[in-house]
């Protein structure tokens, strides 16, 4: 792994925090310290519930750099929601485990067309971008991913 690419994963895992992390912070979720998963592009706030399930909001990012093959590629994240009993948030046949993407519970489980698609991906191609798609995605991750994963928001077709 070159340095430019911890670099920029460092500094996707910086704007992360300063964009959402003060608030998924007061809904109890914490960023895990995992620097080998973070190498890789993914981050993971996770709580405890009080009824003995975890919640995950997990991000992957696909950072690229310019090169001969990705010339002005714009680099892309996305998020899963998990509920699951394991404190690892593994799949589980036990009562409470969900998962969906967050693109996937807007559009489909709550048919809230804000998004161009249920598998989207928020892009970014400088601070600027990025700082707007944490924004957009911690906004709906606030209003409806943190909700569901609590159990206190249900799709109307459930």
């Amino acid at each position: 792994m070159t340095r430019e690419r911890r670099t920029n994963q460092e500094y996707f895992r910086t704007l992360l925090q300063t964009v959402v992390g003060q608030a998924f912070g007061a809904a109890g979720y914490r960023l895990q310290a995992s620097p080998l998963q973070w190498a890789g592009g993914k981050y993971r706030f996770a709580k405890h519930f009080p009824d003995g399930l975890f919640g995950f909001i997990d991000f992957q990012v696909l950072v690229y750099s310019d090169t001969m093959w990705s010339a002005g590629a714009p680099s892309r994240f996305r998020v899963q929601l998990t509920r699951s009993p394991d404190r690892h948030g593994r799949a589980s046949e036990k009562p409470g485990f969900a998962t969906r993407g967050l693109s996937q519970l807007v559009v489909c489980d709550f048919a809230v067309g804000i998004l161009p698609s249920a598998d989207h991906w928020w892009t970014f191609q400088d601070t600027t971008s990025l700082g707007a798609s944490l924004a957009e995605a911690g906004h709906l991750i606030v209003g409806y991913g943190i909700p569901w994963l609590a159990g206190e928001l249900i799709p109307p077709s459930a």
